[in-house]
């Protein structure tokens, strides 16, 4: 008896749904990213505008003064959609797992000076709070926002700050009592360094239009914030004098910080390129956020490096507008 085995190659009928494939064309398979993003914002058949906005529908592009003929244009350049994006989290949270066991097995935490620890805790607990607000001014971006490729992504930049805020929890439960942290609450309400950023945060919370939202949280006060705190004060100051465990504690803050700067200034440029209008309407946020931001950081840079902390912002807010002039927005 013979068996005669013979290979069949089956072609599909089409290689993604029709909804992506009006973006990337019939002929081409559509990524995991594409099928994730490409065409799921709702457009259609809202029944209703929404009584506490009666101006606008349930989801409208003209919540934004930004003017963009094709809202996917705002892609990811990391090509995030929620698996990548929990997996590529989940890794990351494995490594800062390991550095606190490492810090807590190796004692490093006793190691770290009396005054390094005090001033350590004095500048990265009332953080918790900024980042709360970055969390919820992200997830106003997804809410109210347009287009999936923007919106998608501002809420797992929600839910990282979120993240920003445990880990900076949990570095104040390391190095002291749960005490710490309502001295940073309370530093935070009260005192008078912080009253500037605290302003900026609770300003931001009620910014109407999204895509300003995006720029003055994610671009101008992150911008600055970021390379401040864990470049000049962890990196430079606090990890020299013997606060070696606060950097590593602290390490997913700057390595998250320089991966997100790609897809926010990703879709800055794509903004920004549409329209000479939508240029000028995204410098002058910048413009205007990014002073106000300098201004509120002043006070926190000279309280967590004395007489350095103005040249340190200085070098921080010049790393910001070479980010800007990169994606073509500024001069």
């Amino acid at each position: 008896m013979n068996i005669d085995l013979q290979a069949r190659e089956i072609t599909p009928l089409r290689n993604t749904f029709a909804h992506v494939a009006k973006y990337i064309g019939h002929e081409k398979a559509a990524s995991r990213y594409q099928e994730a993003t490409f065409g799921a914002q709702p457009m259609a058949n809202f029944q209703y505008r929404p009584t506490w906005d009666p101006e606008h529908e349930l989801f409208d592009a003209s919540r934004s003064r930004v003017v963009l003929a094709d809202w996917y244009v705002l892609k990811d350049p990391r090509q995030f959609y929620y698996a990548n994006w929990t997996m590529t989290r989940a890794r990351q949270q494995d490594a800062v797992e390991s550095n606190f066991q490492f810090v807590n097995q190796r004692g490093m935490v006793a190691m770290i000076p009396d005054a390094v620890r005090e001033k350590t805790l004095s500048i990265l607990l009332p953080l918790r709070h900024a980042a709360w607000g970055a969390n919820m001014n992200n997830a106003s971006i997804a809410a109210y926002g347009f287009g999936t490729a923007f919106t998608a992504p501002a809420m797992f930049h929600a839910m990282d700050n979120l993240g920003v805020a445990q880990y900076l929890t949990r570095l104040g439960l390391a190095l002291d009592e749960p005490e710490a942290l309502e001295m940073g609450k309370k530093a935070w309400l009260d005192a008078p360094e912080w009253q500037g950023l605290r302003r900026y945060v609770e300003d931001t919370l009620v910014v109407q239009d999204p895509f300003e939202l995006f720029v003055a949280q994610n671009l101008a006060l992150d911008g600055q914030l970021y390379p401040l705190i864990y470049g000049s004060f962890v990196d430079d100051h606090i990890a020299l004098q013997g606060g070696t465990a606060v950097a590593m504690l602290t390490a997913f803050m700057p390595e998250w910080h320089d991966e997100t700067a790609r897809w926010i200034d990703a879709v800055v440029k794509a903004a920004a390129s549409e329209s000479d209008a939508n240029r000028q309407l995204i410098a002058q946020w910048i413009k205007d956020w990014a002073e106000r931001a300098q201004a509120a950081l002043s006070p926190v840079a000279r309280l967590a490096l004395g007489e350095h902390g103005e040249a340190a912002l200085t070098e921080a807010r010049d790393k910001l507008d070479a980010r800007c002039r990169k994606t073509g927005v500024l001069a």
